[in-house]
């Protein structure tokens, strides 16, 4: 592993007169360590420094600042650390080092009720920032403060877990690592863990690293450029060793002689790992997808004892709280079978199901848990001759847990190679799983409404298009963006804020139409809300007009929304689990206006769509509805028609655009809305919604 210190590069102090300047060179060495996927993944790992601080009437106060639970290394600022009073902390090591509080029923309930109040009551401080982001001191913190150290470091190198995770793990790290790094055992996180690590400084105090078996690596140092160097060497000494042992070669499964595309296989996964909110609702809790696949993933998903290799458990105890403890897997997919497939998926996810749920009364009852079960579902699935799938409630979610599995299956091959890979066990991965101090993590996520679904909405580049995205993406869900032109969709996704799979698209070109159904597919793993929206108002009068216009008119206005609905459908129907049409109509399909057949028919044929597809495909869970806008700034009534318009008819533009009988213009936003409303609805399909401030003539009914 490269060492990329480099001293020039060392963040100035921050700023505030409570920020010591040591905490610049933290957050640099931290940043460093952050960026290396092989060393800390997505929250894990710790750092801190110790130093004085002084209060509001100058006495000194001694601190360790130390990162909060579950913020990325990778860019972490100085404010992400939290102060603890370290006094305090001391305090209690001496009590349990002297004997004062030693049985194992206090450490318990210490670990299990006293440690977070603890923490939260020696903070020095807490800021606007740590409020904000919910920020709390690290569950390793004591171990932190325990060890005399000013800065210390903790990672969860993946070449430390491959030679530590072996039935001789101790004497392998042991053999790379030399006399210079003390050895604990594994023990759960938190006060026990703490502990065993003062015991093994004060064994041998100098010892600059402990490895922490089946857990992850600690350096310290003087400086933040020490602990940092001595984490380097020694995982690059791992590496080594790793690298220079014998291969073993993992025999191969045999796979079906045509396996269909990943776009065709994720709607299937997807489907399946859903819950039901209610019974018989057909309203599911649902995750977002993300793909991984390389030589080295292909090598572990396709190995002849993948079953068997999954279920030795996670490589450390901080990827539980993330992914559970085992990942699902699958049957290799064939593609002349893919109705066999979709059955032997719901399958497993059962099986699954049912062997978590055991497990978590197994370990309960052992435990004397009064812990209540999460969802059963994995978060992890590995698919012979694919790959793997990361699962989340969010893509980030998604993307996280697809990062620990790809990283974790490269590790596992090492280990497997050179050894035998071996985790911790069930009952030490449920004190994991349901230990508070984790579960805390993970609570701090809120989910919005949308959160797992995926939305598509077509002419997304501006106008009610990009107000409707705006909309979806804020009540939670990840959007798919498309348009005819790239420019218009970067500055969309720019303004979205990121995150958006944007694409461009011809929505009369049924071969385009089915490529961004299959983007969507690869990216998050199907689709659940469809927001046809593109249409232009050709105009012309209807016994003049020339078929060329016409014939066009259709092909946008009307069947741009069949083909848009018939591949959704086609989606949904292999998800299993519903979905929602949303159509952009127009008033022209119920008060057509002189001049404005072209757009006028078309339109009331799309009317007339939606409601086939409400009164067809209902009994897929697929809702069908509509919305009727009128006279909306966009590309269809842009500044040029306005001022035409309302000159004409003699009023100003403000009038002109009010002219409805709550004499209020209707806006963009006003159509997203609704369309966010529709899609709320779940027990709505075949309704057309008029947004256009009143008009008689154009009411349905």
């Amino acid at each position: 592993m490269q060492n990329l210190w480099n001293d020039s590069d060392v963040l100035k102090p921050s700023g505030g007169h409570d920020m010591p300047p040591e905490l610049s060179e933290l957050v640099y060495a931290s940043r460093l360590l952050g960026r290396e996927s092989s060393l800390v993944m997505h929250g894990g790992g710790n750092t801190s420094v110790k130093t004085q601080l002084h209060d509001i009437i100058g006495n000194g106060v001694n601190v360790i600042f130390i990162k909060g639970s579950g913020v990325d290394l990778a860019d972490v600022n100085a404010h992400d650390f939290t102060p603890v009073r370290i006094d305090p902390l001391q305090k209690l090591q001496h009590l349990y080092a002297t004997g004062e509080r030693k049985s194992d029923e206090d450490i318990q309930r210490f670990s299990t009720r006293e440690f977070k109040h603890f923490l939260y009551l020696n903070l020095f401080q807490l800021t606007d920032h740590m409020v904000s982001n919910a920020l709390t001191p690290s569950i390793e913190t004591l171990l932190h403060a325990f060890l005399p150290h000013r800065f210390i470091f903790h990672t969860h190198s993946l070449a430390f877990l491959t030679l530590s995770n072996q039935p001789e793990g101790e004497t392998l790290c042991r053999e790379v690592l030399g006399d210079g790094f003390g050895s604990v055992p594994y023990i759960k996180p938190g006060l026990g863990l703490a502990r065993y690590a003062a015991k093994a400084f004060d064994a041998d105090p100098a010892i600059h690293g402990l490895a922490l078996h089946k857990h992850g690596l600690v350096t310290f140092g003087n400086t933040a450029r020490e602990a940092y160097e001595r984490m380097i060497a020694a995982v690059s000494a791992l590496e080594s060793s790793i690298a220079a042992s014998p291969r073993g070669v993992l025999p191969p499964a045999a796979l079906p002689a045509s396996l269909p595309p990943v776009e065709d296989v994720a709607p299937v996964i997807r489907g399946a790992c859903v819950e039901e909110k209610e019974p018989g609702t057909k309203d599911y809790d649902q995750f977002i997808l993300d793909f991984r696949s390389s030589n080295r993933i292909l090598e572990y998903v396709n190995c002849r004892d993948l079953a068997e290799m999954s279920r030795k458990g996670a490589m450390t105890p901080d990827f539980i709280v993330r992914t559970k403890n085992r990942p699902l897997v699958l049957p290799a997919p064939d593609a002349a079978d893919m109705a066999g497939f979709k059955m032997a998926v719901h399958e497993a996810v059962r099986q699954y199901r049912e062997e978590y749920e055991a497990y978590f009364t197994l370990q309960k009852a052992a435990t004397g848990s009064d812990a209540c079960m999460l969802d059963s579902l994995p978060r992890v699935v590995l698919v012979p001759g694919i790959g793997l799938f990361g699962l989340g409630r969010t893509a980030k979610a998604a993307r996280v847990n697809a990062d620990i599995a790809a990283g974790s299956a490269a590790a596992i091959l090492d280990a497997e190679s050179i050894g035998t890979f071996r985790s911790i066990t069930d009952r030490e991965a449920f004190d994991i799983e349901y230990w508070e101090m984790e579960q805390a993590k993970m609570q701090k996520v809120r989910h919005l409404a949308f959160a797992g679904k995926v939305a598509m909405v077509t002419g997304g580049a501006g106008g009610i298009g990009l107000a409707t995205a705006k909309a979806f993406k804020q009540m939670g869900a990840e959007i798919v963006l498309l348009d005819l032109h790239m420019d218009g969709l970067e500055r969309a996704a720019e303004e979205l804020g990121g995150g958006v799979l944007a694409m461009t698209c011809d929505v009369t070109d049924r071969n385009a139409v089915r490529a961004a159904f299959q983007a969507a597919c690869r990216r998050f793993g199907g689709v659940d809300i469809i927001v046809s929206n593109v249409g232009a108002a050709l105009q012309g009068r209807i016994g003049e007009v020339p078929d060329e216009v016409l014939r066009k008119s259709f092909e946008l206005n009307f069947f741009s929304h069949q083909s848009i609905a018939q591949e959704a459908v086609r989606v949904m129907k292999l998800q299993g689990t519903g979905g929602v049409l949303l159509f952009n109509v127009s008033k022209q399909a119920v008060n057509p206006g002189p001049d404005f057949g072209p757009y006028g028919l078309p339109k009331a044929a799309t009317m007339f769509l939606v409601r086939q597809y409400a009164l067809d495909h209902g009994r897929d869970g697929i809702r069908a509805n509509g919305i009727n806008a009128d006279r909306i700034r966009s590309g269809l009534l842009t500044p040029e028609m306005i001022k035409a318009r309302s000159a004409a008819r003699g009023l100003s533009e403000r009038e002109y655009m009010a002219g409805n009988l709550l004499q209020l213009e209707v806006t963009a936003e006003d159509v997203a809305d609704a369309f966010v409303h529709l899609a709320l609805e779940k027990r709505t399909t075949g309704s057309i919604t008029t947004v256009d401030g009143g008009n008689i003539a154009a009411a349905l009914r």
